[in-house]
């Protein structure tokens, strides 16, 4: 259970380290390719809503049919899945609009913005809060089934980036310290793996496979919420389409062949 738990948190880390990446790609690229963003956007979606609904789910309700009846493991999974959904949307009703990275913002506004280290702050503190409930999600597929877990690690990994390019742009435009930007970025993509450790602290003494069960179902509310709030409207703001839904059924493929393969 130890190894297990260690490498849990290791790909919950990788997930985190991504918003770094974010702020390296900002201070070092002129331009974002808004074309591959918007792609692996898409493709990050398909991989969640794939791996939710055609494997987490269904898992979920096979592990508590060995406990209840048919009936009362899918209501118990339908509440658990929705229970997920509710977490995250309430966190995005919490966070000022201004401060959401689930909000849509522009380069523009971080311009038209007067206290812009403010604004990064705030933003990072916000991308925080939200990662804490994504690191437990990558956390908990980890210990059911690394398998699982991989493709789940590689596609909060590449949505975590933009967040990182938008803490990191107003930060340093405000203070002219790419030291300062990377740091705040980094900070704020942290809050996964602390989000992965307090859960696993918090859940271990009661520790269950029924609250396993439940929990990939939770799971699965969460990461429905992150692509149909966060990554498929992302695909839309950078104004390529075609190219996301691309990514969602390339996303959907590649989960499907390597479910198959597995």
């Amino acid at each position: 259970m130890d190894h297990t738990v260690l490498l849990a948190l290791g790909l919950t880390m990788i997930a985190g380290l991504s918003t770094g990446i974010g702020s390296l790609i900002a201070f070092f690229t002129k331009r974002t390719n808004t074309k591959f963003l918007s792609a692996a956007l898409g493709l990050s979606a398909g991989v969640m809503i794939y791996v939710s609904f055609m494997e987490l789910m269904p898992q979920s309700v096979e592990l508590l049919s060995g406990i209840y009846s048919k009936k009362e493991s899918e209501v118990y999974m339908l509440l658990s899945f929705f229970a997920g959904i509710g977490l995250i949307a309430l966190i995005d009703r919490l966070v000022p609009a201004d401060e959401n990275p689930h909000e849509i913002h522009t380069d523009k506004e971080f311009g038209q913005s007067a206290p812009l280290k403010r604004t990064g702050i705030l933003m990072a503190l916000a991308i925080g809060v939200h990662n804490f409930p994504e690191g437990l999600a990558t956390f908990a597929s980890a210990l059911t089934n690394i398998d699982i877990a991989l493709p789940i690690v590689f596609a909060i990994a590449i949505h975590n980036i933009p967040e990182g390019i938008a803490v990191s742009v107003p930060i340093y435009h405000s203070t002219g310290s790419r030291r300062k930007a990377f740091w705040y970025s980094f900070l704020s993509g942290m809050a996964e793996p602390v989000g992965a450790l307090v859960g696993f602290l918090f859940l271990r003494s009661f520790w269950t496979p029924s609250l396993n069960a439940l929990l990939l179902a939770f799971v699965s509310g969460i990461m429905i919420y992150i692509s149909f709030d966060e990554l498929l409207p992302g695909t839309e703001k950078y104004g390529h389409h075609h190219l996301g839904v691309g990514g969602v059924v390339a996303g959907m493929a590649i989960m499907a062949m390597s479910l198959l393969l597995l």
